[in-house]
């Protein structure tokens, strides 16, 4: 388009100024360099080609796969230092923990359901429970469900004000609802862990301290033992409990405080070491007693001696296989495919999983068993 007769010409665009172009020279030259770097642990990280298949795109774990291998040689150290700066001047913990009063930490995903966890999978649990207690009890073994509530449920008065779902807190009265639907024998662990005064639960953890687990032993116990035929006359050294010891909670790792220094970080607990283990008399011919209750838990029934508390209250041994991170089906899961193998004089399993459980998104091996199903 032309310009109007007797208009100035239109100037032409002004050249950047001369000295910005050191600035941009240096900004070029950061970004090739940190092209060149990532590149060059990328080659020598030598991620598998299995965490970068076209689903861990989709599930965020190739991503965190990448960002693993691009991590640089002090990064463990500024993160620390991160870290402590963050819960010490902001009273921030982190994405995964919430901080309370006073220094009581909790674990996000126990507020408010993670992204991707939506209300039919308190449903498609429930289809997967009543499969696996239908498949147990055609095997002639009983099951007891034993769900642990969230620590942020039953310490409230330690939250100060965190918020949480509305509708994640509904889903376990839901689920116990389904339960004796199914008529699958279960142990309300809500009003057990709700008596009382003293904490039940770890300051800067989330599981269970040795009072809450002996409560929660001595309730599953009183559920279990009619279904086993009462008592069993396997006897345990019961020690008195030690000197209380500080204890690493699994939040302040969580928030990346571990190795902080102690005004960096929140007190750390303080439990008392105890021994509870069975009673044996030594002699070769001493025999193993038999099997009959096998305990597929979370990382609660590994922590604060749970099952050496149950066994004492069955009078059995308890074979635990419990598993770190077992979250709701994973030990059940991994023991699953030896079930032809158990013991012959196997009664009763015990299934145990944390509330937060039941809202987390499926598993591989859950979303392979409904395909089973359907």
């Amino acid at each position: 388009m032309s310009a109007r007769p007797g208009a100035p010409a239109p100037l032409p665009p002004a050249a950047p100024p001369a000295a910005h172009r050191p600035t941009a020279a240096l900004v070029i030259a950061l970004l090739v360099i940190g092209l060149l770097a990532g590149g060059w642990m990328l080659g020598k990280a030598k991620i598998p080609a299995a965490a970068l298949a076209p689903a861990r795109w989709a599930d965020g774990e190739a991503g965190r796969a990448i960002n693993e291998a691009l991590k640089l040689p002090v990064q463990a150290q500024a993160d620390l230092a991160t870290a402590a700066l963050r819960y010490r001047l902001l009273g921030d913990l982190g994405p995964q923990v919430a901080l309370g009063c006073p220094d009581w930490l909790f674990y996000r995903d126990g507020l408010r359901p993670p992204p991707g966890a939506g209300e039919q999978v308190l449903q498609q649990r429930v289809r997967l429970m009543q499969h696996w207690t239908t498949q147990l009890k055609a095997q002639g073994v009983q099951v007891l469900v034993v769900v642990v509530p969230d620590k942020a449920r039953i310490e409230q008065a330690h939250t100060c004000g965190l918020r949480h779902s509305t509708a994640m807190r509904a889903r376990l009265g839901q689920w116990q609802q389904a339960l004796g639907a199914a008529q699958v024998a279960s142990t309300d662990l809500l009003p057990v862990l709700q008596q009382g005064t003293a904490p039940v639960f770890f300051r800067t953890d989330v599981h269970m301290n040795r009072i809450g687990a002996q409560h929660a032993a001595d309730a599953v116990a009183a559920s279990a033992l009619p279904l086993l035929g009462g008592r069993g006359a396997q006897a345990f050294e019961v020690g008195a409990p030690g000197a209380a010891k500080p204890r690493m909670g699994d939040l302040i790792v969580l928030a990346g405080l571990e190795k902080a220094p102690p005004a960096w970080r929140p007190a750390l607990d303080r439990e008392p070491e105890q021994v509870i283990a069975p009673l044996r008399s030594g002699g070769l011919l001493d025999d193993t007693p038999p099997v009959e209750v096998l305990l597929l838990g979370s990382s609660n029934g590994r922590r604060s001696l749970f099952a050496e508390r149950l066994g004492n209250a069955l009078g059995r041994e308890v074979w635990n296989q419990s598993l770190d991170g077992g979250q709701f089906s994973g030990a059940l899961l991994a023991a699953w495919p030896q079930r032809a193998q158990w013991p012959p004089t196997l009664k009763l399993v015990v299934w145990e999983f944390s509330e937060m459980a039941l809202s987390l998104p499926l598993t591989d091996g859950e979303q392979a068993t409904l395909a089973e199903i359907d």
